[in-house]
Order: structure tokens, then sequence, then C-alpha cells
């Protein structure tokens, strides 16, 4: 049941969106078409919005070796400024949530989760914490928005986004996955230079109260460059060709981080974290994510089969038609010894076979 409203809901209304629900939030799904966002941010820049996305703050003394047995990978590492991304794991080792930690200070972390997921974090991050552990995990969702820019033009209309200052590092200093603290209009914004589009871009986390101001001022600076504000739709289809997992979809309770192409994110050589044990006793013989492209303008969809002749091999998790590429394109569970990139395969649409051949993952690659 949607009955959740970010700060920027009145916004979106004005602009004419159209809205879904989406982890109990009303979320803009598109202001012009689909394919007008996406082709947007991928040679301008699109404005979006992600306050439904949650937020925990971790501080604390031991708030790092917290980390390093909650999540699946190495945190207590990571140099302040810097951004990781990372897997909460079930016992059994299955992905309750892919999440990006940030390093705000050596005793304090920012952790972003999905917006469907924010409960089962919620739940899952107290019970981890040793009882002896100096540490205190703050949800501070329902106080902040969150305002993403994507798009080669999204660095330029940052630095022309009238009320933002005080940036540390310094825009043109700051590499991907990492974050300047910086202020707009004399207000604390954080400012992390990662994204879900495949494009360089930036995630901008304000207190509710300076969210329209601020999404009102990159529209002004972003509109001479192209930028326009883009949904939930476009967002989808530009992370599809960027080979992103989505919760729900490529990632699962039931799926462990190998089969979805994410071994490499698990810290193997940790003495313990939750979810270890499973892991290492796991068979090597499961289904495996792989990317599918095919020809024409029929797409396969998430939960259509997937033939190696008469065998059905696996099952498709997203796909589509790719605006950007001009073919469809899915990611699917296959099995592994279908799983080399040329493969042919077939794809069950609706009852018609379509031909698609295995291809390693992302389709797409934004130039450098």
């Amino acid at each position: 049941m949607t009955d959740l409203r970010t700060a920027l809901y009145d916004r979106h209304v004005a602009l004419g969106a159209t809205f879904t629900d989406f982890g109990g939030w009303s979320m803009p799904v598109r202001y012009s078409s689909d394919l007008a966002e996406h082709h947007a941010v991928r040679t301008a820049a699109g404005l979006f919005d992600i306050s439904h996305m949650a937020e925990f703050r971790i501080t604390g003394a031991d708030a790092g070796g917290f980390l390093d047995v909650a999540f699946a990978g190495r945190l207590s590492t990571m140099p302040i400024g810097k951004a990781k991304y990372s897997l909460l794991l079930n016992p059994q080792g299955g992905i309750v949530d892919d999440v990006i930690a940030y390093r705000l200070a050596e005793d304090h972390f920012l952790v972003i989760s999905n917006a469907g997921n924010r409960a089962a974090v919620a739940e899952a991050l107290p019970a981890r914490v040793p009882s002896s552990a100096e540490v205190s995990i703050d949800d501070i969702t329902d106080t902040m928005s969150l305002i993403a820019v994507q798009g080669p033009a999204a660095a330029e209309i940052l630095e022309a986004t009238r009320g933002i200052e005080q940036m540390s590092p310094a825009l043109a200093d700051l590499p991907s996955y990492a974050f300047s603290t910086a202020a707009f209009q004399g207000s604390p914004l954080f400012a992390a230079r990662t994204g879900y589009t495949g494009e360089d871009g930036f995630e901008l986390l304000v207190a509710n109260e300076d969210a329209a101001d601020l999404w009102d001022a990159l529209a002004l600076a972003g509109a001479p460059l192209g930028l326009v504000p883009a949904g939930l739709a476009a967002r989808d289809t530009l992370r599809l060709e960027a080979g992103m997992p989505l919760h729900g979809h490529e990632l699962t309770e039931d799926l462990l981080p190998i089969q979805a192409g994410l071994g490499r994110t698990v810290a193997t050589d940790k003495e313990v974290f939750v979810g270890k044990e499973s892991l290492e006793a796991a068979s090597e013989d499961l289904p495996v994510l792989v990317g599918l492209v095919s020809e024409g303008r029929r797409a396969g969809r998430a939960g259509y089969a997937v033939f190696d002749g008469e065998d059905r091999v696996g099952e498709i998790t997203s796909g589509a038609l790719s605006p950007t590429l001009g073919h469809p394109i899915a990611m699917a569970f296959v099995s592994p010894d279908r799983s080399t990139p040329g493969t042919s395969l077939t794809i069950d649409v609706r009852g018609t076979r379509i031909p698609a051949t295995v291809t390693a993952l992302p389709f797409y690659r934004r130039k450098k």
C-alpha cells in the first residue's frame, strides 16, 4: 500500500509525473517519456528523486569491526572519504540487500540501502552488534532526501548550481566512489560520486527541508545543459544496460553472491561474517547470472524461460528493448555449462522462441 511521499512529491506533481508504488513510496515513474528520459541521461543528464532509499548512520569506536561482521565486504579498512559497494547476507549466504557504505570518519559510517529492504536492514544490523561492542545505529531515512544527477554533464551542472559551496574535496578532484562534504545555502550537503545508471553522476544527501530548494537549483543550472527530470522507468533501463543488479530480480535471499557475479565483493579471508560458513559449503553447480542479447524488437521479460534446444536451462530476471543499443537485452540465471559468452540459447517470449546469445556484462560502458 502506497502511503509514503518524499519531500519532493509536490515538485513531481507540478511536473506532471506519473506515479507508481515502490517499496511503499509514491514515486515518479516518468515525466515525459521513458525513452526521452533515458536518452537524456546518456547524452546530457537526468535529475532523479531517490529519497525512498534508506540511510543508516553507524557510529562508535567499534563501528568498522562491526561492519566487517555484518557485511560480506571488508569495510574497516576503507579510507575516510571513500565509498564501497557491499552485501548484507543472511546466515544461508543469500542476499538480504546490496548497499553502498561511506566512511565519514574513523568511527562514523553511512550505509545506504534499498527502499524495499529498509525494514530487513533495520532489523538485521542491531541483531549483529556484539554485546560488548561500542556501536550506535541510527535510521535517519525519514529526515533526509537523496537526489541524483546522472549523465555526462553531471559535474558541469553541479559546478553551475547556485547555493552549493564549501565542497571538500573539490569536484574536479573527486574520483568515482568517493564523496565530498559541502554546504547548500548554509546547510550540510553530502555529495557522493556514485550512481545506478552506468554514467558519471552524483547522489546528493540533504535534510528534507532543503530538498525542494536543491532540486530547483539543480534544475535551473542544468536546463541549458540538457538536464531533465527522470523517473524510475528510465532508471531501470539505464541500470539494465549497465548490467547493474536489482534486488528482487538479480539479487534475492535465495541467491548467493557468486551466482550474481558478485563474488569479488565478499572478503572470504575475513575470520568471520554472517553467511561465511554457508558460502564455503555451497555447491559450485548453481545457476549463474549472464547477459543475453537478441535481434528484432521483442524482448524477454522477468520470468520468461530460457532454453537450449528443448531443455529449459534458465530464467530471465530483467529484460528490455535497449534504448541505447537498439536491440533486446536481458539478464538471466542459466546453468553454468551454458554461461560461456557466445553460447546460443532461446527465450520463450509468449510462446515464440527468440534466439539469444550469451554475452558478458555489462551491455553498455560509458566513454571515459
